[in-house]
């Protein structure tokens, strides 16, 4: 694809007001990551990973807190399980957004 082809896919997302980069980011495919459930909090809707690295976020492997897309994700899940998720930023907070465990 060329300079002027790239260009003339992004202006209907500068014309709506999305930054290329977000446009870009929107359209590529969530990368998948294994982890290690450490805690679940289905009441607010959160889960704790020990996780490896995600590219799409340009984080390194650590243990965190993320809000999950849906709580419906946490069912049966519990501290110890092995996972493949997704996750990308959300309205400004890290969220799961595919959670499958790995038995």
């Amino acid at each position: 694809m060329n300079k002027r082809s790239f260009l003339a896919l992004l202006l209907p997302a500068a014309v709506l007001g999305v930054s290329p980069a977000a446009f870009a980011q929107a359209e590529a495919p969530l990368p998948p990551v294994e982890g290690e459930v450490r805690r679940v909090d289905a009441a607010q809707g959160r889960i704790t990973l020990r996780h490896g690295d995600i590219p799409n976020l340009d984080m390194g492997a650590m243990t965190m807190v993320f809000r999950v897309h849906d709580a419906a994700m946490l069912k049966d899940l519990k501290a110890g399980d092995k996972v493949r998720f997704t996750a990308q930023m959300v309205d400004g907070q890290l969220t799961v957004m595919s959670l499958m465990p790995m038995r």
